[in-house]
Formats: structure tokens, C-alpha cells, sequence
């Protein structure tokens, strides 16, 4: 049996396990999906190894470390410079990042040309970086400027709360863990009502959960999206490397979506 896991701190409220075991079992794949909570962030590569895994999930607040100590990152995560799955093949773990085609996905419906990213951790640069490859021209929006420099180099807008100017942004994400086991806003209350003034959509990366951010968001009339969608989306990619691509896409998806209804009933 082949064994995986997602790594995080927190990683109690994640649903990922039951994605995965319930599509390894339709499809009769020998493995199974656990949860490890990690809270060092040096040293995941000795985790990993030591508990002899093929692949893992990487959550919060995991991601640029685990870009360092993988063997070999392969696509857009070069870029992003954050990776949220790992894969072990031949020795060695590559690395991929599929929250930044994920999130595309799930919102690439949304009628919007202006994106504010709250955030600037590893679902920030993400987001950022594949949303600037689509066309768009994506703004950083952070509590403080030591993580800015990495988007500014990347040709990028970055502010802190500070230095920011108040813009029309049609489309608001939440990449903080604002509202995930609390009830903190991800951003000043007076800060978020007038970005919301002009806005039309607010997505919030946390799933499962109606966060703070979503909830003033709904009251200012936005239209509001959780991160459901985006789980569901990275969570199909990277259930196609675990199983070296083995089954199509529009089969592994119909089945995940399957096993969403029943992990948030």
C-alpha cells in the first residue's frame, strides 16, 4: 500500500483525506491518505522520509520551506518559489504547486480584470504569479513589508496597510489564515468596507468555514466564494501525480466532487 499525507499546522479542519481515500477506493488504488501535523518548519523532508511516504499535500505554513528542501520543483512553482505537493519517485522528491492552477479554476467564471491578493505567503505568490501569467495584473496587499520584496522583483504591485492606496478591485482573496480557527479579519474592518465598495466578488482561500472576510463581504453585497473549489481542483492535480497520472482528469474530479458532498454534509 502506497501511504500519503498532508503536512500542516493547523491541519485538524482538513478534508483532503477523505477526498483522496474515497477516490483511491472507487478506482481501487492501493493507498491511503492521513493528516501529520507539523509545526517545525525545517526538517520536513526527515518527516517525510522517515514515515515513508510516497506523497504529501504541504498546507500552511509549509510551502517555501518545502521548495527548498525538495529534490527537483518542476513547473510554475520555480517561479513561485512555494510548493504544496510533493512526490517521491526514484529516490528523489520532486515538487510541484497546484493551489495556483486550482484557484484559477475555481474562479476563472468570475466576470473580473482587477485582483487584490490579502496575503503574501505561499498562496499569495501562488495566485499572484499564475493570475499575472493569465493577463491579469494582480496587487499584494500585507500586514508588513518583509515578504514584499519577492513580488516586487516579479514585476508586481506590493503595499503594505500602510502605504496603500484605496482602487477599484473587482476581486478581493483572502490568502491568510484569518478566519480558519478564529475570528480575526485578515485586514482592518474600515480597510476591507471600502475595498468592498467597489468590488464585486470576495473569495476566501479557507474552505468549509463562513470566515469573518466572507461574511462582511456578503454584507456589503459581494458576491462571496470559499475555497472549496480551489481544494477540489489542486487537490484532482495533485491526485494525478500521486498516481503518476494513471487515471484522466474528468474521472478523478467526478469522483472528488462525489466525496466533497459528503466530507461538508
Amino acid at each position: 500500500m502506497r501511504l500519503y499525507a498532508i503536512f500542516g499546522d493547523p491541519v485538524d479542519h482538513s478534508i483532503s483525506p477523505t477526498l483522496h481515500n474515497y477516490t483511491f477506493g472507487k478506482l481501487g488504488f492501493d493507498g491511503c491518505y492521513t493528516k501529520v501535523h507539523v509545526r517545525e518548519e525545517r526538517g520536513l523532508r526527515e518527516r517525510f522520509l522517515d514515515l515513508r511516504l510516497q506523497g504529501i499535500n504541504i498546507t500552511i505554513p509549509h510551502k517555501e520551506q518545502a521548495f527548498l528542501e525538495a529534490d527537483e520543483v518542476l513547473g510554475i512553482a520555480r517561479q513561485i518559489e512555494a510548493v504544496n505537493t510533493w512526490y517521491l519517485k526514484d529516490g528523489k522528491i520532486f515538487a510541484y504547486n497546484t493551489d495556483a492552477p486550482g484557484f484559477y479554476e475555481s474562479v476563472r467564471h468570475f466576470l473580473f480584470k482587477r485582483p487584490l491578493i490579502i496575503g503574501a505567503g505561499g498562496t499569495a505568490r501562488a495566485i499572484a504569479l499564475y493570475l499575472k501569467e493569465q493577463g491579469f495584473n494582480p496587487v499584494i496587499l500585507n500586514r508588513s513589508g518583509s515578504r514584499l520584496e519577492f513580488f516586487k522583483k516579479k514585476g508586481i504591485e506590493a503595499y503594505t496597510w500602510e502605504d496603500f492606496v484605496i482602487n477599484h478591485y473587482d476581486l478581493i482573496i483572502n490568502t491568510t489564515s484569518a478566519g480558519l480557527v478564529d475570528e480575526n479579519l485578515p485586514a482592518p474592518k474600515e480597510l476591507l468596507e471600502r475595498l468592498f465598495e467597489f468590488a464585486d466578488y470576495a473569495v476566501d482561500v479557507i474552505y468549509n468555514r463562513f470566515t469573518p472576510f466572507l461574511a462582511l463581504a456578503q454584507k456589503e453585497g459581494l458576491q462571496i466564494k470559499d475555497g472549496t473549489d480551489m481544494l477540489l481542483y489542486q487537490g484532482v492535480l495533485a491526485f494525478e501525480i500521486f498516481t503518476d497520472f494513471a487515471y484522466g482528469r474528468r474521472e478523478i474530479e467526478g469522483i472528488m466532487r462525489e466525496s466533497l458532498k459528503l466530507a461538508t454534509a
